[in-house]
C-alpha cells in the first residue's frame, strides 16, 4: 500500500476513536466508529488476497448491522428523552444500545464474525482490530454502565469466557487463538462493568497491553500457525521464551501481570455476593488455560523433528523491537504495581 495512503487510513482511525472517546452525543460517537471503521477496511485489504477480501466484507456487514442498531436505539432514544445525552439513555434503549456496542466488540454469542476476520488479515491489522479498535465501544459502554442490565452483561460475561475457551481449544492458527483470547478477556471485563466499572477499564488496559506484546512478539517471529511457531526456538531462543511467559501472562497465572485482574474480579464478585457467577467463571477459565499451556507446551518444551541447526536471525530483522520490549515488560511485571495503579 502506498505509504501515504497509509498514514492517511491511520490518521482517520485516530480521528474516528478519538471523536467517539471524548463525545457526550450519541450522534458523535455513531460518526466517530463509522470513520473507525471505514478507515480500517482499506488496511485489511491491503493484501490483494480472496481471504483479506472475505475477512473485510465480514467486518463490514458485522459492523454495519451493530451500527444501524445503534443508530436505531439512539433515534428511539431521543424520541424518548428529548435529548442526545450519552449519559443519560431511556432503560427502555439501554439493551439493544448495549448489544449493538457488544457486537462491535466480538462479545459471544455476538463473536462469529472475530475469528474469522482475523484469520483472513495480517498479524499488523489483527493488532489493531483487537486493540485499538476495541477502545471506542468499550468506551461508550463505560459510560452507560451506570444503566446497563445486570442480568446481561453477567450472561454475556460467562458465555463469552465459556466461548474463548472452548472455541480456542482446537485451534491450530495463531491468530484464530488470539481471536478466543480476545473474547474470553472482554468477558471477564464485561461480567464486572455494571458493579465496578474503574475496574473494568483497569482490567481492559491490562487486556490491551498483554494483546499488544503477544501480536508484537509473533509479528518478530513472522509466524501465523503452530508448525511455524514450533520451530521457531533455534531462530531466537530469547523471544520464544519471552512470548511463553506473555501466553502464561493471558493465561492468568501468577506472578505475571494477567493474574492481578482476574483475582480482583473473582474478589469483587464474592465481594457482592455473587458465589454462583465466580464459581462459574473460574471454572470456565480452566478451558482457556489449558488451551494457553497447551500453546505453551509447543512453544517451548517441544523441539520440532524438522528443526534445523541454522542461527540466522532474518525473520526478526527490521521489527518493531522497542514496542515489543516495552509491551513486553509491561505484560509480564505489572502485578507487584497494582495497588499504586489502582490508587491513581
Amino acid at each position: 500500500m502506498n505509504p501515504l495512503a497509509l498514514m492517511v487510513f491511520l490518521i482517520s482511525l485516530a480521528i474516528g476513536a478519538t471523536t467517539t472517546m471524548l463525545s457526550h452525543h450519541w450522534l458523535l460517537a455513531w460518526i466517530g466508529l463509522e470513520i473507525n471503521t471505514l478507515a480500517l477496511l482499506p488496511i485489511m485489504m491491503k493484501t490483494p488476497h480472496p481471504r483479506a477480501i472475505e475477512a473485510a466484507t465480514k467486518y463490514f456487514l458485522t459492523q454495519a448491522t451493530a451500527s444501524a442498531l445503534m443508530l436505531f436505539s439512539c433515534l428511539i432514544n431521543a424520541l424518548q428523552t428529548g435529548e442526545w445525552n450519552i449519559n443519560n439513555p431511556h432503560n427502555l434503549m439501554t439493551t439493544p444500545l448495549s448489544l449493538a456496542i457488544m457486537m462491535k466488540l466480538g462479545l459471544a454469542p455476538l463473536h462469529f464474525w472475530l475469528p474469522e476476520v482475523l484469520q483472513g488479515t495480517p498479524l499488523s491489522t489483527g493488532l489493531i482490530l483487537s486493540t485499538w479498535q476495541k477502545i471506542p465501544p468499550m468506551i461508550l459502554l463505560l459510560q452507560i454502565s451506570p444503566n446497563i442490565n445486570l442480568s446481561l452483561t453477567i450472561i454475556m460475561g460467562l458465555t463469552s469466557i465459556l466461548i474463548g475457551g472452548w472455541g480456542g481449544i482446537g485451534q491450530t492458527q495463531l491468530r484464530k487463538i488470539m481471536a478466543f483470547s480476545s473474547i474470553g478477556h472482554l468477558g471477564w471485563i464485561i461480567l464486572i462493568l455494571k458493579l465496578n466499572p474503574q475496574l473494568s477499564l483497569f482490567s481492559f488496559i491490562l487486556y490491551i497491553i498483554m494483546t499488544t506484546a503477544m501480536f508484537l512478539s509473533l509479528i518478530m517471529l513472522s509466524t501465523t500457525k503452530m508448525s511455524q511457531i514450533s520451530i521457531s526456538w533455534t531462530k531466537n531462543p530469547t523471544m520464544m521464551t519471552t512470548t511463553m511467559l506473555i501466553l502464561l501472562s493471558l493465561a492468568g497465572l501468577p506472578p505475571l501481570t494477567g493474574f492481578q485482574p482476574k483475582l480482583l474480579i473473582i474478589l469483587e464478585l464474592i465481594k457482592q455476593n455473587m458465589i454462583i457467577s465466580a464459581t462459574l467463571t473460574m471454572l470456565t477459565s480452566l478451558l482457556a488455560l489449558f488451551f494457553y499451556l497447551r500453546l505453551t507446551y509447543i512453544v517451548t518444551l517441544t523441539l520440532s523433528p524438522s528443526t534445523h541447526n541454522s542461527t540466522t536471525t532474518w525473520r526478526t530483522s527490521m521489527k518493531p523491537q522497542l514496542p515489543s520490549a516495552i509491551t513486553s515488560i509491561m505484560a509480564l511485571t505489572l502485578l507487584p504495581l497494582t495497588p499504586a495503579i489502582l490508587l491513581m
